[in-house]
């Protein structure tokens, strides 16, 4: 044994690991326990809630904290929700290359892959991946690098040559020594590319914050103002005033539509838990459903990354018993097969009629060759590769198959059989003597996934368009699109022609297959896309897929890919099925069509208390609830329904914007509650001289009917749930108002507040009809506009402000 392969010696590794020059990295796009904490506690919707209860607290009124526990129940979904795919993304995690084979101290020992240093010689077989960039000292195997490229193609690396770390070998056994380490390793350089912070483009989640910002912004001097007049200019008592200020600020707050939102994701997250997807972030759920462009990865997403032979053909007058005779007994022979010999192996293994011969001398694989065969005992000798390898030097033969060629590597890697005089050995590498004849080709296909092709129809007929992004060659990868039924798959490019940003966009915008593609172009054209206002989706599963999938407005990741790529993805695939991704889709259309319907309900006691609470700091009277009372109409005019009504099945195309359909339908009720509540103050205080316990019981009342008014809209056509829900409120409505008066500072109803009531009920009824049916005609005028390309105020406003 040379002294090189005598490896490093204890000291030296001591010293190495000293200066830190080991294979750990500590970088991880993984989030840890305390950021899930941190993001879902320190948020300013919390800090404004937690200080209003403060201000309860202070008054000693507890029973009126009670819309503390909306907050804490939100922050638990959340915590929850990321903790669980936290804890399954680690499961997942599992570490190919567990050990690796060392030498030190000139002997062989089995260490963990952290515990590498720069220099070490380490052995690596067929099937191990490799843990850390290195070089080849010793013999030559044929390495898989697709999950670094995303090219399928094996890589022959002999003496010199560079491993990559997160490559696999797929034949053959070398010895090399370690060059780069930890942080340094070339698939760590390209995970750590990837850690800029990413915003998740959710349409419900930037409305939600939007409001939170623009409430916050008014909710500090409105709450001043409400306070200084109710206790230095009315005289009110203190408690008293900070009730009220407390009541029309938290009324402003749309507590309950944020906890509704993540109570229904996370049902949907539930619910895509058995159907083997984990959801790692939740508003992602919404995200895909609101897709316009996806792009695929080829390998491991349209195909299985698995290979099989898909045809078997002779050439001019060769018998098909002899090519498959030879195909058979060379793989047959061969003591170290690759993936492809495996796929070889496994097809002749189902034709148990087809004769074996035995091998009386084999010819290798060798990186100088790229070929192998063998002589056997029919005395007759084969050789099988590429066929630009096993024809080298014989273009006349090359030419005569080239067409035929052309053809089958459309959609397949081909293999040619050729027949050799026999094997001579030159300076230890092998050769064959005289002319060698092209007798048959085989074909390896990548296995196409089942479902492939009913998935990609599905997202067809939903109006995505669909893209291949591969590191393979694109004639290839276009024959394969084809196969599944990519529209336009004949549209390829080669990414290697692209040269400039105007290339990239060209080329993704105008092609539907793009070939040879490198891990830095597949986010440029993520990227591009999103440049051109569309909503993106993106699948893959290598660490040369990382970049594009943390650009990507939604990523999707089969299990089985690499641990960077889980880590930055909003889905993970656990069954590694690409057929499960409509089901992802259909969650997200019930969870934001049905949000719609329900969110209408919370913004009508945000607008409604919003538009009071500034016009209650200029008239002369005391706000007209309590919080308590707001308590009353957010269970069961707007908490429990909406809960109910956002969990119904709905597959309905989503149409417009969450906000702006939200608001469309609240706020006729928002509108007539407003007028209704100031009607009740002008004449309760200025005409029937009503107490202000009195105002605040015709005032929930009128709030009242009026959420029960806009249940009954939005729940049309009516399904026996929904009957069975309006009529549940109505009852409890009455079992609160008669039964529940003391808890809730109800008033006894008297004739002159009846009569007050009815009234204004009536009004409010035919105004609020009128109103909501021409706003809802409105709004469906304005989105078939935007779906006709057609600018209009609405779209321009919403698109400026949410």
């Amino acid at each position: 044994m040379n002294n090189e392969m005598q490896g490093l010696s204890s000291q030296e590794v001591a010293e190495r690991v000293e200066k830190g020059l080991v294979n750990t990295d500590d970088n991880s796009n993984a989030r840890s326990y305390g950021e899930i904490f941190k993001t879902n506690i320190c948020t300013l919707f919390n800090l404004v809630n937690v200080i209003l209860a403060v201000c309860v607290f202070v008054t000693g009124e507890y029973k009126n904290m009670l819309f503390m526990a909306i907050i804490i129940t939100n922050v638990l979904i959340g915590i929850v929700q990321e903790i669980r795919s936290k804890i399954t993304t680690d499961k997942l995690a599992i570490v190919v290359a567990s050990h690796v084979t060392a030498m030190r101290d000139g002997k062989e020992c089995e260490i963990d892959p952290a515990e590498l240093v720069i220099d070490d010689i380490i052995k690596l077989s067929r099937g191990e991946q490799i843990p850390t960039d290195c070089t080849v000292i010793e013999s030559s195997c044929q390495v898989n690098e697709s999950l670094l490229t995303g090219e399928s193609d094996l890589i022959t690396k002999s003496i010199g040559d560079e491993l990559m770390s997160g490559s696999f070998v797929n034949s053959g056994q070398v010895w090399a020594r370690v060059h780069h380490v930890g942080k340094d390793n070339y698939a760590a350089k390209i995970t750590n590319a990837a850690k800029a912070k990413q915003e998740l483009n959710s349409e419900i989640m930037k409305s939600l914050n939007a409001i939170i910002k623009y409430v916050s912004i008014i909710l500090i001097p409105v709450g001043i103002l409400l306070f200084s007049k109710s206790y230095f200019m009315d005289g009110i008592d203190y408690n008293d005033s900070v009730l009220s200020t407390v009541s029309a600020l938290i009324g402003m707050i749309p507590e309950g539509l944020i906890l509704l939102t993540s109570t229904v994701l996370a049902v949907s997250v539930v619910r895509l838990a058995g159907k083997q997807v984990l959801v790692q972030k939740l508003y992602c759920i919404e995200t895909l459903a609101r897709v316009d462009t996806l792009c695929l990865d080829k390998t491991g997403t349209i195909t299985s990354g698995k290979m099989t032979v898909a045809n078997v053909l002779p050439i001019g007058d060769v018998t098909q018993d002899e090519v498959d005779t030879a195909f058979k007994s060379l793989v047959t022979s061969d003591t170290d097969k690759n993936e492809t010999a495996m796929a070889i192996d496994k097809h002749y293994a189902e034709l148990p009629n087809i004769n074996t011969l035995k091998a009386k001398s084999i010819a290798p694989f060798s990186s100088d060759n790229k070929w192998s065969g063998a002589t056997f005992e029919n005395e007759k000798s084969y050789c099988m590769g590429a066929a630009q390898f096993v024809l080298a030097g014989h273009d006349d033969k090359f030419q005569a198959i080239a067409e035929k060629l052309d053809e089958l590597t459309a959609d397949s890697r081909v293999l040619l059989l050729a027949r050799v005089d026999k094997f001579v050995d030159c300076d230890g590498v092998p050769k064959f003597g005289g002319t060698p004849e092209p007798i048959g080709f085989i074909c390896i296909a990548d296995e196409i996934r089942d479902n492939a092709a009913q998935t990609i129809a599905y997202f067809a007929e939903q109006g995505v368009d669909v893209k291949v992004i591969s590191g393979d060659d694109p004639h290839t990868v276009s024959g394969i699109a084809a196969k599944v039924g990519i529209k336009n798959a004949d549209k390829y490019v080669d990414a290697t022609t692209l040269k400039t940003e105007e290339d990239i966009k060209n080329a993704v915008f105008n092609h539907s297959v793009l070939g040879r593609v490198k891990p830095e172009q597949k986010q440029m054209f993520v990227n591009a896309l999103k440049e051109g206002h569309r909503t993106v989706a993106m699948t893959g599963d290598g660490v040369n897929d990382v970049m594009a999938l943390k650009a990507a407005d939604c990523s999707v990741v089969m299990a089985a890919g690499s641990d960077a790529a889980r880590n930055v993805a909003h889905l993970v695939l656990v069954d590694n099925n690409f057929a499960h991704m409509p089901e992802v889709v259909a969650e997200g259309r019930r969870s934001i069509n049905n949000l719609q319907r329900s969110g209408s309900l919370f913004l009508v006691k945000t607008i409604m208390s919003l538009v009071l609470s500034v016009l209650f700091v200029l008239l002369p009277w005391q706000y007209p609830f309590e919080p308590i009372q707001m308590t009353v109409f957010s269970c069961t005019c707007v908490g429990i329904p909406s809960f109910i009504l956002a969990l119904e099945p709905n597959h309905d195309v989503v149409r417009g914007h969450f906000l702006a359909n939200c608001i469309v339908k609240s706020f006729p009720g928002a509108f007539c509650a407003i007028l209704g509540i100031l009607a009740i103050s002008v004449v309760g205080n200025c005409f029937l001289d009503l107490s202000i316990n009195q105002i605040q019981t015709c005032s929930l009342i009128a709030l009242c009917f009026l959420g029960v008014l806009l249940i009954v809209r939005i729940s049309i056509p009516y399904t026996p749930i929904r009957a069975v829900l309006t009529a549940c409120i109505l009852l409890a409505l009455c079992f609160i108002f008669t039964f529940m008066r003391p808890i809730f500072d109800i008033a006894v109803i008297t004739p002159e507040m009846a009569i007050l009531l009815i009234s204004i009920c009536a009004i409010n009824f035919v105004l609020y009809n009128l109103l909501f049916n021409r706003l809802v005609a409105w709004q469906k005028r304005s989105i078939i506009e935007e779906q006709q390309g057609i600018d209009n105020h609405m779209t321009r406003m919403f698109k400026r402000y949410f």
